[in-house]
């Protein structure tokens, strides 16, 4: 039995950011183990007019491509997604990804709480949601709900975070499951890598 007592029944990784996840998110992209099985869906707060160069920041630093996926693209395993800027990105039943430019919520559009909220309506138990360092409390309800469904719910330790409200409205509306550093969530990734060989 491994120490997170996994499984290899998971469908989907959901990781949302806002100030000061850059790096995590980037320490989390360069350490993943190549193959990884799952799609890792993330959604980080971005300067809506600033379209070009993030990506490829990330896609740098990354093991596995990063793409910001198309309205009805589908979605494939072992591919990393970046909301797009300036959209909400919701993951629809039949297993593809949806874009919309409704109103901002928590000031945010690509809004967190849409995309752990959406995902965790489709995969349910066979989600991990992962929180990272932020300024606001966007993805605090996503987290509750990806619980409230079954999925596994890990949050950045509040004291390594460049900003702690993020995690910290997580933490006060549901029971995480592991708060930990993001050395620690790179050892689960790799961890959960392990039970898909």
């Amino acid at each position: 039995m491994n120490k997170y007592n996994l499984n290899n029944s998971y469908k989907a990784v959901v990781i949302g950011g806002s100030a000061g996840s850059f790096q995590g998110i980037v320490k989390i992209l360069s350490q993943l183990p190549k193959n990884f099985p799952l799609p890792i869906i993330m959604c980080l707060h971005r300067l809506k007019h600033v379209r070009n160069g993030f990506v490829e920041a990330l896609s740098i630093k990354s093991v596995v491509q990063v793409s910001e996926p198309y309205d009805k693209e589908p979605i494939k395993k072992g591919a990393v997604y970046l909301a797009p800027s300036n959209y909400h990105l919701s993951v629809e039943l039949g297993n593809y990804f949806a874009l919309s430019t409704e109103e901002m919520i928590n000031n945010s559009r690509p809004a967190i709480d849409i995309t752990l909220g959406t995902a965790a309506y489709v995969y349910r138990d066979k989600l991990i949601g992962i929180l990272l360092s932020g300024a606001n409390r966007d993805g605090g309800l996503g987290m509750k709900y990806i619980k409230d469904k079954g999925g596994l719910t890990l949050v950045q330790e509040p004291a390594e975070c460049m900003i702690d409200t993020m995690p910290k409205a997580a933490m006060a509306l549901t029971q995480i499951d592991h708060v930990m550093k993001v050395d620690e969530i790179v050892d689960f990734l790799k961890e959960l890598d392990r039970q898909y060989k």
